[in-house]
């Protein structure tokens, strides 16, 4: 989760100037605002969506987007970006009243990354005119509040762990449902509906039920089946009304070192929907760890 907005300021009397230190690697913080399915998660003030029409995050290129208020008006927008340094700096024009130039810089300190944001106006009336108008250092504040809540829960999960077991075997435990219910989930879970149609397209249903009893039911599609190498597919835990909470999407990878199998799991969260979901995405790393632990309990008795 991101820390305390610093205080906002101008450093002159034509800026808004803010910085926010976010508990996420440089990389994925700078990812977030240079791909197009991830800024539109969290750019704006609170209450705001946009929709991007083009995108093209390079010296000359041009991000031309609609933001769409809470109140249900639309806002043109077009950015003309005139450097870009990944993953240090971003340097562009917001072309579209209010004119302004902005530069984002991002600092990475022990794995956490620092944003400072800093637009110019052409003079201190624009600029204090926009600020009231517009309430632009409010709203600076909120879009970047609401890249720390992405962040938060946007991060990859990727772990390694070698099999004393065939890779054919391992791979069934993936696409066959009785093998996949034996050792998915933490440890003290069991899955009391397990299906999956291990085609792409084929659908997945798993139902976790806790040591306490609490069954967290999710819904999957399968993307990619390349057998006995690869398989990937979402999975969105829903609650008690069927409704998502979030969605991952995972690719395993199955390698053969000599009668051994190495499995490589990513997941990567696509998409959240529910303010549970960063909660529950805290432990998607130790979930995983303990999900491996249990298949390799499992891939020894199957021996």
């Amino acid at each position: 989760m991101s820390q305390q907005v610093y205080e906002t300021e101008s450093t002159t009397d034509r800026e808004i100037v803010a910085t926010r230190v976010f508990d996420a690697p440089r990389e994925l913080v700078f990812d977030a605002w240079t791909d197009p399915k991830k800024i539109g998660q969290w750019w704006g003030p609170n209450g705001f969506t946009i929709t991007t029409f083009e995108m093209d995050v390079k010296p000359g290129g041009v991000w031309r987007f609609i933001m769409h208020g809470p109140d249900g008006r639309d806002y043109q927008n077009k950015i003309v970006y005139a450097e870009v340094v990944r993953p240090e700096r971003l340097v562009y024009d917001h072309v579209t009243g209010p004119l302004f130039h902005a530069t984002v810089t991002f600092n990475e300190d022990r794995g956490k990354t620092a944003v400072t944001v800093r637009m110019v106006f052409e003079t201190a009336e624009l600029r204090d005119r926009v600020a009231k108008e517009h309430r632009a250092v409010e709203g600076l504040q909120q879009t970047l509040g609401r890249l720390g809540d992405y962040v938060s829960t946007s991060r990859d999960v990727t772990i390694t762990r070698t099999f004393d077991a065939p890779r054919a075997l391992m791979f069934s435990a993936w696409t066959d449902a009785k093998r996949l219910a034996q050792w998915w989930g933490p440890h003290g879970f069991t899955n009391p509906l397990c299906e999956i149609d291990a085609r792409p397209g084929g659908a997945m249903r798993i139902d976790m039920r806790g040591p306490d009893g609490v069954v967290y039911p999710a819904t999957g599609v399968v993307h990619d089946v390349v057998e006995p190498e690869r398989i990937v597919f979402t999975i969105t835990p829903l609650d008690n009304d069927g409704n998502a909470l979030f969605e991952v999407l995972t690719t395993a990878t199955f390698a053969d070192e000599n009668g051994r199998t190495k499995v490589t799991v990513n997941a990567h969260v696509v998409k959240t929907y529910a303010p549970i979901a960063a909660q529950m995405l805290a432990g998607m790393e130790a979930g995983w760890t303990q999900s491996l632990e249990r298949l390799e309990s499992w891939a020894r008795s199957a021996r």
